[in-house]
C-alpha cells in the first residue's frame, strides 16, 4: 500500500490504498467454452440434432455475452438448434418484454449471439418437493423451454448467495428452481422463506435434474476482479456434486474489504447485474432480509452510501433499503414497479423500502 496525504474537509487525511487478491483467469473465453462442450461426456448428454434452450439470467456476469455467443456457436457446430430463454424469476418487472430488455442491457441480443430469444412468463409444473416446513412445493419451468426444447442447458455464475447459506447457493440449482420458474416459480419458493433455502434449493434442483430435461449445466466462477476464473460444463448427473465443489472454490476467490471497521462505505454503482441486492452482501455484511448476513467475517460497516444505479439494472433497485443514504440521482433512477415486484416476490421488504 502506498498512501497519499491528500487533505480532506474537516481536517481528515485521505489515504489511497490498493488491495490485491489471487487472480486466476481465462483469457480466451470462446476457446474455453468449446473445450468444455467438446468433452465426450458433455457432448453425449445431447441427442443428435437436438433443439436446445439456453437458460440465461439477469446477472452481469463477466464475459456473459461472449460465453453465450460461443455456446450457441459450438452447439450449432455440433448440429443442434439453439434458442435462449430469459431465466430470471421476477426480474425485468416480471414481464416477457422486460426480461428481454434485461438481457439486452447485458449485451445479449438475438443478433449478437446468433440465436433467437424466446421470452414468456408462462410456466408448467414439472416436479414437487417438500420444504423443511413440511409443505409441498410444486416446481415450475418456463413453458417454452419445457415444451419446445429437447434439452435445457442452464448457464450461470456459481457464488455465495446474499441471503442464505447452504451446500448450493447462487448457481445452477437456483437457476433451475427459481430463474427458470419465472415469476410464479420465484413466488412459490420464496414463499417458504430463506430459512429453508439451504435444503430447498438443493432438493428443488435435484428434482428438476431428475426429470431428464437438463443435459448439462455451464457453471461460471469469477475471481475477485470480476473476471472469469472457471468455465465448466457439468453433465446433469454430476451437477449436484460439482456445484458444491465450485461454490467452495468461488468462496476462496471472493473479494472483500480488508479492514476491521469502516465508518462510511461509498458504493459508486448499485444494481441487479452486480448482485441480487444491488451490492454484494458477502462484502457489506448486510443480508437480503435486512439483518446481518449469517457467518459474515468482514468489516463492521457503520454507514453505506449509494451514489447511483447501473444502466444494466433497468431501474430495479432491490436492496436499496439496505443502504443508509442514497443520492437524489440514485433516487431518480429507481423504477418503483420493478423494485417492488422483486421485493414482494422475494419476501424481503427491507430491500425495497
Amino acid at each position: 500500500m502506498t498512501p497519499s496525504t491528500t487533505p480532506a474537509r474537516g481536517g481528515a487525511t485521505l489515504f489511497r490504498a490498493r488491495q490485491s487478491f489471487p487472480r486466476p483467469r481465462i483469457d480466451d473465453v470462446a476457446a474455453a467454452v468449446r473445450e468444455q462442450l467438446r468433452r465426450p461426456e458433455v457432448a453425449a448428454t445431447l441427442a443428435s440434432r437436438s433443439t436446445v434452450a439456453l437458460a440465461v439470467g439477469s446477472r452481469g456476469i463477466a464475459a456473459i455475452a461472449p460465453v453465450i455467443t460461443a455456446t450457441v456457436a459450438e452447439l450449432r457446430h455440433q448440429g443442434h438448434e439453439v434458442f435462449v430463454v430469459p431465466s430470471m424469476g421476477s426480474h425485468g418487472g416480471a414481464t416477457a418484454d422486460g426480461q428481454v430488455e434485461v438481457l439486452a442491457h447485458l449485451g445479449i441480443t438475438a443478433e449478437g449471439i446468433g440465436a433467437p430469444i424466446r421470452s414468456s412468463m408462462d410456466v408448467v409444473e414439472v416436479a414437487t418437493v417438500m420444504s423443511a416446513h413440511g409443505n409441498p412445493v410444486r416446481l415450475v419451468m418456463d413453458a417454452i423451454a419445457w415444451n419446445d426444447a429437447d434439452t435445457v442447458i442452464p448457464v450461470n455464475r456459481i457464488k455465495p448467495h446474499t441471503g442464505f447459506k447452504g451446500p448450493v447457493e447462487s448457481g445452477i440449482c437456483k437457476m433451475l428452481a427459481i430463474g427458470l420458474g419465472k415469476h410464479e416459480g420465484a413466488r412459490r419458493l420464496h414463499g417458504e422463506g430463506y430459512e429453508v433455502f439451504d435444503s430447498l434449493i438443493l432438493e428443488a434442483g435435484r428434482a428438476i435434474l431428475d426429470t431428464g430435461k437438463v443435459g448439462f449445466g455451464l457453471g461460471l466462477v469469477e475471481n475477485a476482479y470480476g473476471e472469469l476464473a472457471v468455465i465448466e460444463a457439468m453433465p446433469a448427473a454430476t451437477v449436484i456434486e460439482r456445484e458444491q465443489q465450485l461454490l467452495e472454490a468461488a468462496r476462496t476467490l471472493m473479494p472483500g474489504i480488508l479492514l476491521p471497521v469502516v465508518d462510511v462505505l461509498v458504493v459508486e454503482e448499485f444494481g441487479k447485474n452486480i448482485s441480487g441486492v444491488g451490492m454484494d452482501a458477502n462484502v457489506t455484511g448486510r443480508g437480503e432480509m435486512g439483518v446481518a448476513l449469517p457467518g459474515f467475517a468482514g468489516p463492521r460497516i457503520a454507514r453505506i452510501v449509494v451514489l447511483g444505479l447501473t444502466v444494466e439494472t433497468g431501474g430495479n433497485a432491490h436492496g436499496i433499503g439496505l443502504a443508509d443514504v442514497i443520492t437524489e440521482r440514485a433516487f431518480g433512477q429507481i423504477d418503483r414497479h420493478a423494485t417492488w415486484t422483486n421485493a414482494l416476490t422475494a419476501g424481503s421488504l427491507a430491500c425495497g423500502r
